[in-house]
């Protein structure tokens, strides 16, 4: 019998590439926000900006399965750095502080701009208080799962996980480590069971206005946070592989030719299959092989500082299409232009999002984290020079004095 690696407390090293490639997979779901059919704020027009219908359906059929990778992306990679940076005596209050910072002052400031632009006037009173608290995505009307601001949607699912981990990596921890890889595979195999229900269980009806599936299903399949729990926890359990080298010996290209595999079938499977169960080993892989680069020294693009920063900005970057994809496309009556005026838009598209992006990082998430993720340390009492006098009876008092003072501080 295989006896747990116990946890350790050496701090592992730090994993830039990861950072680059955040703000890949939320350049993914920027590709198929802006050449949507259908917007998901009520009256659902088009988003896609070609005049051409051809160039239209293209242009959303090669990017259709993009948001659906860059969303499965961003649950594993939640579940590999929460693994990996774990701390056994971490106290629960303090690890939930962290995520609670991180997630909810973006979100905040992005729900309020929503409601005063365009939400309050289109949804209901409790979808917008389900929005606030991130408990909307639960509801398998669309009318809440996807209100006020639309991507916050994936916000409910990271909620769920950061409150499950501390319980979760304690199990994880206990796993023998000859058999961390039968346990990933049963993470594929209880998405795929998901998906089996999905199609077996869920009604098919009403067909939902957004997808070739009914809503229910849609909402089962890819919304409801529960049903990306395993694809958070297949992250962990693959950190684990890394963190013990028990991670195959991947060349990065290797993890993007199959990624490139996985985008191919994923073009062909039915649709639910596209959520994640068609690229969840080429997301896990490369993830796993970027971790692994830094892990063991060796360099990459990734690691730059122009990556650097389009990494951090990634999570703005992601939440802000709301509002600079969907209310903004609004605002010009969802207007089209030709294909060379449609690409110059979206050009505009995208950098006006990656402005907004950097604003909500640098100033919202960045000094939130900084200033209320960890508990403030109080301040050092100064040293007092203690001069030497002639021996009397008063020190054998003073000193318990000296020894209550100072347990006080700790």
């Amino acid at each position: 019998m295989t006896t747990p690696v116990p946890a350790t407390t050496t701090r592992p090293p730090k994993l830039p590439s990861l950072t680059g490639l955040r703000f890949f997979a939320a350049l993914l779901v920027f590709g198929f926000h802006i050449t949507l059919s259908s917007s998901p704020i009520p009256p659902n027009d088009p988003i896609n900006l070609f005049a051409d219908p051809e160039v239209a359906r293209v242009a959303e059929q090669i990017f259709l399965v993009t948001g659906y990778v860059g969303v499965s992306f961003f649950f594993v990679l939640s579940g590999f750095l929460l693994a990996w940076a774990a701390k056994p005596d971490e106290k629960l209050t303090a690890f939930w502080r962290r995520r609670v910072m991180k997630i909810f002052p973006n979100h905040i400031v992005m729900w309020v701009l929503s409601m005063v632009l365009f939400a309050a006037a289109i949804t209901p009173a409790h979808a917008s208080v389900l929005n606030f608290f991130l408990l909307h995505a639960y509801s398998p009307d669309g009318a809440v799962n996807v209100a006020v601001n639309p991507p916050s949607w994936t916000l409910s699912s990271e909620l769920l996980f950061y409150m499950l981990f501390p319980f979760f990596i304690v199990l994880i921890r206990k796993l023998p480590g000859n058999r961390l890889w039968a346990w990933a595979g049963l993470m594929v195999v209880g998405m795929i069971a998901i998906q089996i229900i999905n199609l077996t269980l869920i009604p098919d009806t009403p067909k939902s206005a957004l997808t070739p599936v009914s809503s229910f299903q849609f909402w089962f399949g890819y919304i409801f946070p529960p049903s990306r729990l395993f694809e958070f926890l297949l992250g962990s359990i693959v950190a684990r592989l890394v963190l013990e080298k028990r991670w195959p010996a991947f060349r990065m290209w290797h993890a993007l030719l199959l990624a490139v595999a996985g985008y191919a079938l994923a073009n062909v499977v039915p649709f639910v299959w596209t959520f994640n169960v068609a690229t969840i080993i080429p997301v896990t892989v490369l993830i796993a092989t970027a971790a692994s680069y830094d892990a063991t020294g060796r360099k990459s693009f990734l690691q730059s500082k122009p990556m650097q920063w389009l990494g951090d900005t990634s999570f703005g970057f992601y939440l802000v299409q709301g509002v600079s994809i969907f209310w903004v496309r609004q605002m010009m009556d969802n207007a089209t232009f030709s294909t060379s005026v449609a690409l110059l838009f979206i050009a505009g598209f995208l950098a006006l999002t990656l402005l907004a992006g950097w604003a909500l990082y640098a100033l919202v998430e960045k000094p939130m984290m900084d200033r209320f993720a960890r508990p403030r340390r109080k301040p050092a009492l100064p040293r007092v020079a203690v001069q030497p006098t002639a021996p009397t009876a008063a020190p054998a008092v003073a000193e318990p004095a000296a020894v209550a003072t100072a347990d006080s501080r700790v």
